[in-house]
């Protein structure tokens, strides 16, 4: 008789089993051929992994640019924000001289109000800029506050006496400005003076655009102490400290409506959480303003959003949306209620509250999320914005006269200072670059 086949043929030609029998052979075959094929990627990925073990801070290291490096080795999205910053702060000065128009324009106010409003994420933008480049901070103390307080305590004394003299010689001698911004009375000799000295207490108007740096003096003497406890926090720690931080952005809200509701304050100071006449540091002093922005920055480069671009739209928009109609119409509101009352209007412009917060937070994410190359020439341009912001409040007062035609409609003449005054504040800079005595006050 013929030999059995394996699989109950006489004849020893090999036929598939049927039934029940062959399915389950069959499935245990590929049973067995799938968790070979398991076991070897799962050998190959921790071969991977060994050779190539994950780094966080290296990861997080190549997605932040080194600003000593050359021009070819910078990170194109970190310019390009750099620069839309500037030019957003720019624009933001620009629409003052409308805004101040109030009652007797009313055109004009409501054109300054809504483009004002529009640009109002330009500081918290640059802030976070200054996480971006410095945070985690890499060397000691002592040098860390020797290299940046020494670099604006440079440029801090030096426009604090160069523009309001400026601002003198050209009100006094090229012609007195119409903007609606200048008191004639502000810069006299006697005036000019005055606030040449003045400036180791505060800014004066001449020079409002120093605000900033006073601010970001305070902002650096406390990253290197900052900077320790981000590097060994986790993500979920960061995530904590933020949600903090966002309550505080609600507070000038809540300062706002405090007496609506029946507050009266203690002795006359309505300030919230333990603020009076003798303690200004209240419950949130020491996790609120810009502060926040730093970790926010911080935390975005290091574990950025993983949205394609559809998700990301889809949460930018709305948001940058919603936020901007807060900030637009609550001014024209508070000027309703509050006529030329700065002290009620500058509450929706707060740099530190919900609404500015929900215009940057998608501003940065989208220009991140571009991952634009790195180009010379927007390189060159980066490296002057500092330069830019520091000078351009004494050309914006030209650029209004210059274009103060009554044929021109408001929004054609705001595009074209702002332009024109970005444009000559990037010459005069890059002029003064090229000098090694004012190099060190612009750069």
């Amino acid at each position: 008789m013929p030999e059995q086949g394996r699989n109950g043929g006489r004849d020893g030609v090999f036929r598939p089993q049927t039934g029940r029998q062959g399915i389950k052979n069959r499935t245990s075959r590929h049973k067995k051929r799938r968790t070979a094929a398991k076991k070897i990627v799962a050998a190959r990925f921790f071969s991977y992994l060994r050779k190539n073990p994950i780094n966080p801070d290296k990861q997080m290291e190549t997605r932040l640019p080194n600003p000593n490096a050359p021009a070819r080795e910078r990170i194109g999205w970190v310019d390009l924000l750099r620069v839309t910053a500037c030019f957003l702060v720019v624009f933001s000065h620009c629409c003052d001289p409308f805004v101040g128009q109030f009652d007797n324009d009313r055109a004009a106010f409501l054109t300054g109000a809504f483009s004002g409003s529009f640009v109002r994420c330009c500081v918290p933008l640059f802030v976070m800029m200054t996480g971006v480049l410095l945070l985690p901070v890499k060397t000691g103390l002592a040098g860390f506050y020797r290299k940046r307080i020494g670099r604006i305590l440079a440029a801090l004394v030096f426009w604090s006496v160069v523009l309001p003299l400026l601002y003198y010689v050209y009100l006094n001698y090229v012609t007195a400005s119409q903007s609606p911004a200048i008191d004639p009375e502000n810069f006299t000799w006697g005036a000019t003076l005055h606030k040449l000295w003045t400036f180791v207490f505060n800014f004066t108007f001449d020079t409002t655009p120093l605000w900033y740096l006073y601010m970001l003096a305070g902002l650096y003497l406390i990253m290197p102490v900052v900077s320790a406890w981000l590097e060994r926090a986790s993500r979920s720690e960061l995530k904590t400290l933020l949600g903090v931080w966002g309550v505080t952005l609600l507070l000038p809200y809540a300062k706002m409506f405090a007496p609506m509701l029946g507050y009266t304050g203690n002795f006359g100071n309505m300030g919230l959480y333990g603020v009076c006449d003798w303690n200004e540091f209240g419950t949130f002093y020491y996790v609120s303003g810009f502060a926040g922005y730093l970790v926010l920055a911080y935390y975005l480069v290091k574990f950025p959003p993983a949205w394609d671009w559809r998700r990301t739209l889809a949460v930018c928009i709305p948001m940058f949306i919603a936020g901007y109609l807060i900030t637009a119409f609550g001014y024209v509101a508070l000027q309703n209620h509050f006529p030329g009352n700065y002290a009620y209007l500058e509450i929706v412009w707060y740099f530190a509250g919900i609404n500015v917060f929900m215009m940057t937070l998608p501003v940065f994410v989208v220009v991140q999320k571009l991952a634009v190359a790195a180009r010379p020439w927007l390189s060159r341009l980066a490296s002057l914005t500092f330069g830019i912001y520091l000078c351009h409040f004494a050309v914006i007062p030209v650029c209004y006269d210059l274009l103060d035609c009554a044929a021109l409609p408001d929004w054609v003449r705001l595009a074209g200072m702002s332009v024109a005054a970005f444009a000559a504040s990037a010459l005069v800079v890059w002029a003064m670059s090229r000098w090694s005595v004012t190099r060190r006050v612009v750069m």
